[in-house]
């Protein structure tokens, strides 16, 4: 596999509350042979001013992310599929009038790439030499799925785990019910789904639910310790990386 850099975009949620899943990402790509570059400068993609509707704030937040990622031409991979979204399809948009930075997004776009997008699509890899003793399931975050149509790639790489089972996750296209600043304008909506959420998550008898978006992974965790339930939730990069349950 020939040798390639890329610039990994942490995101705020992962810098501040998981960083373990910024490590296993650099980790599983340095393993692949990625040399990986984290620049420095780097805030808030600008998704929760864009979703709250203050898209000034948004545009200056866009603004620099796209003034420190074009310091290189390397692909960016965010180890989030909402942030990934919000960089490809929604920079665009915010800068479509602009003849300066509306190209700049443009170009910015056709370089981002989620987690595990990268690692099939771009490198080619659905093996990575992991492992996970026990079994697993699949939840499909509505921004990974929906937003960057990232379908089978995780998928992919959860079949290649060796001593894993992986099972299926009733509902698993279905919201986690936490939808940024729906679940706390909505927050009794919100409740109900993750309630629907765990309930299935509860009848596969796994013991971890991955996905790609750690937001969704904060609400899900959020509400299965609030039951006393086993079940952990993990991000992609945390179970190819390796995990002890």
């Amino acid at each position: 596999m020939e040798t390639q850099s890329a610039q990994l975009f942490v995101t705020c949620l992962v810098e501040t509350l998981t960083p373990d899943v910024g490590l296993a990402a650099a980790e599983v790509l340095e393993r692949l042979g990625v040399t990986v570059i984290v620049p420095d400068g780097l805030t808030c993609c600008g998704q929760p001013a864009f979703n709250g509707g203050f898209w000034d704030d948004a545009r200056a937040m866009a603004r620099h992310t796209i003034e420190v990622l074009s310091r290189s031409d390397a692909p960016v991979v965010v180890p989030s599929g909402s942030c990934a979204d919000m960089i490809q399809h929604h920079y665009p948009e915010l800068f479509a009038a602009d003849p300066v930075y509306g190209p700049r997004a443009e170009a910015l776009a056709s370089r981002v790439y989620e987690f595990s997008e990268f690692l099939v699509d771009r490198l080619g890899q659905t093996d990575v030499g992991a492992s996970f003793p026990g079994r697993l399931t699949y939840h499909a975050s509505c921004h990974t799925l929906r937003g960057k149509g990232v379908t089978h790639q995780p998928l992919d790489l959860l079949a290649h785990l060796r001593d894993a089972e992986l099972v299926e996750l009733p509902g698993s296209q279905e919201c986690c019910g936490f939808g940024g600043l729906f679940a706390i304008k909505m927050s009794d909506i919100s409740g109900a789904m993750l309630s629907r959420k765990l309930d299935n998550l509860e009848q596969t008898g796994a013991d971890a639910v991955v996905a790609c978006d750690p937001s969704c992974l904060l609400h899900m965790a959020g509400g299965l310790h609030r039951r006393g339930s086993p079940v952990r939730a993990l991000h992609l990069a945390q179970v190819l990386k390796g995990v002890e349950l």
